[in-house]
């Protein structure tokens, strides 16, 4: 399975980051371990899809601008 994911920063809830990974309980932990100046990082939303490429798609649409206003109205 391949999840699709959607994290925001504890310390600055403005700051979300949208991502595809295999290993969704190996990568939240990386996000939290990294030198980002938005950590802590909190998992708000994802979806598993048993594809790689719509993952990576339906990231892809999440990433631009018709995707991050669905994302805000919806997820």
């Amino acid at each position: 399975m391949w999840y699709v994911y959607i994290i925001r920063s504890v310390d600055f809830p403005d700051q979300d980051y949208i991502g595809a990974t295999e290993d969704l309980k190996r990568r939240i932990p990386e996000h939290n371990a990294g030198k980002s100046k938005f950590k802590p990082w909190k998992l708000i939303w994802y979806c598993a899809f048993p594809d790689k490429y719509k993952a990576l798609a339906f990231e892809k649409y999440l990433k631009g601008h018709s995707g991050r206003a669905f994302a805000k109205r919806r997820l």
